[in-house]
């Protein structure tokens, strides 16, 4: 518990620093704006036709009212106490919560989704709302907007949002680990390049869309996981350092301390890669 109430400080503490007067991306958040898998989903997947949920007790246990939201924790995610420590509503709700009004959708929306990963074919697997069709409902949350609110008051909402991008890691611990295709097609090393790729796409498009804040959470060292270490047959019960190597290699390559290919210095693509940290 320790260990993790210090990542969530260290992780705010980094996100004050980002967004600090003085940085590039200075300036107040008006929402949090989410996309990406369990670690950030607040309850999409209830309303999917997939077994990957968690609406049911022990989860939520420590969350307002002891209520398993969907959310895949005992309380609140980090992208909660994110919006929290911004001034903003202390849990950010699930784009497909029919019950959220357009108001508090305004102030934050996560279009995550459990089982989620950069590769469509990760969600395909999970049954997952893709990081292609998250983006898209992220398009129809715009006209949303725009309608309540007007487009100038919209514009200000979407420029001055943090956006927030946790995925990646099912695309290695269960799409690469787990199933045969891109195996046959990659090797870890090139298929890691694949998902670097994918999500400078998907950074690119949600600029496109008006987003200049943004933060790529780096993938968690998976093969310490416990489901990995139990599958881990040549060392049982130990890490799996093959699946942590190519985390590794995938924070490595979207780091900010690595320019983006082909950008310059005065590029739009520059200034948003120079945003797209890992945590």
């Amino acid at each position: 518990m320790y260990s993790l109430h210090l990542y969530y400080w260290l992780l705010l503490a980094f996100l004050y620093f980002m967004l600090s007067p003085g940085t590039a991306s200075a300036g107040k958040v008006s929402a949090i704006i989410v996309f990406g898998d369990s670690t950030v989903d607040p309850g999409n997947n209830n309303y999917l036709p997939t077994v990957i949920k968690s609406n049911f007790p022990p989860y939520g246990r420590d969350f307002d009212g002891g209520v398993a939201t969907g959310r895949f924790s005992n309380g609140r995610l980090v992208t909660d106490f994110i919006s929290e420590a911004f001034g903003l509503p202390s849990s950010v709700p699930a784009y497909l919560d029919t019950s959220c009004h357009i108001d508090q959708l305004a102030k934050g929306v996560s279009f995550a989704s459990a089982g989620a990963g950069l590769d469509d074919l990760t969600s395909q697997a999970t049954s997952a709302i893709s990081l292609r069709h998250q983006l898209e409902l992220f398009k129809m949350y715009k006209e949303k907007l725009k309608l309540a609110k007007g487009e100038t008051l919209t514009n200000q909402i979407i420029t001055e949002a943090l956006y927030y991008f946790s995925i990646g890691n099912n695309d290695i611990g269960i799409n690469y680990s787990a199933l045969p295709v891109r195996r046959a097609q990659f090797t870890p090393a090139q298929y890691a390049a694949y998902l670097v790729g994918l999500a400078r796409a998907a950074i690119h498009d949600v600029y496109d869309l008006g987003a200049r804040k943004v933060v790529l959470v780096g993938l968690l060292p998976l093969g310490c996981l416990p489901a990995q270490r139990t599958l881990n047959h040549d060392k049982p019960g130990e890490c799996d350092e093959r699946q942590n190597q190519f985390a590794r290699v995938f924070n490595d390559e979207t780091s900010c301390r690595k320019p983006c290919a082909g950008s310059t210095a005065s590029s739009p693509e520059r200034r948003w890669c120079m945003r797209t940290c890992t945590a």
